[in-house]
């Protein structure tokens, strides 16, 4: 069984912001393979289903960005779920808007979603999906950055791009995450 588990903030203040990306794309794999993510369990909204002949469980944390460890933790305990098992789909302001980069390990790169999963799991070493969501201007504050909305221009490239992730995802669980990384990771 693997846990897809997309990061973001609950509430509609935060929908569609740069932070919640990773809802946008548990939200279109969702749509994709026709999976309901309503049932509220492990301080989150999951929902089961297949996809490439593999049990998944897609999560979107309820507990806050910066608390996102806890569902998770909870949710690979009960089902016991290894770490190579678990996937995280997140945003990141290192790469443009709209890059894909998958990682097998590393660092919280200063983003607190990772940080408190790293930190609840006692390892950085987990497949993960870093979702471009370009570079903060001078001078902006960081929190209302990543807590603002793409720009028109950003949407006409984050739609395909979420597409990607969604097929990247598909490929982690079906070739596995090496062949994923040749695939989509990719300026």
């Amino acid at each position: 069984m693997k846990l897809i588990v997309g990061l973001g903030n609950p509430g509609m203040q935060y929908a569609a912001t740069r932070h919640n990306i990773g809802f946008e794309v548990i939200d279109s794999i969702a749509e994709t393979y026709n999976i309901s993510v309503t049932k509220n369990k492990y301080k989150a909204l999951i929902g089961e289903g297949n996809i490439a002949g593999e049990k998944v469980i897609l999560m979107k944390p309820q507990t806050y960005m910066n608390l996102s460890g806890e569902a998770v933790k909870a949710c690979m305990d009960f089902h016991k779920i290894s770490h190579e098992d678990l996937i995280v789909i997140y945003d990141d302001i290192s790469l443009e808007v709209g890059q894909l980069r998958l990682r097998q390990s590393g660092s919280a790169g200063g983003h607190n979603g990772i940080k408190n999963i790293i930190a609840h799991l006692g390892t950085q070493v987990f497949p993960r999906i870093k979702f471009g969501v370009g570079q903060k201007p001078a001078g902006w504050d960081l929190a209302n950055y990543v807590l603002g909305r793409f720009s028109e221009d950003d949407m006409k490239i984050i739609g395909p791009r979420i597409g990607d992730a969604v097929k990247a995802t598909e490929t982690i669980i079906r070739s596995g995450l090496d062949k994923a990384m040749n695939n989509y990771n990719k300026k």
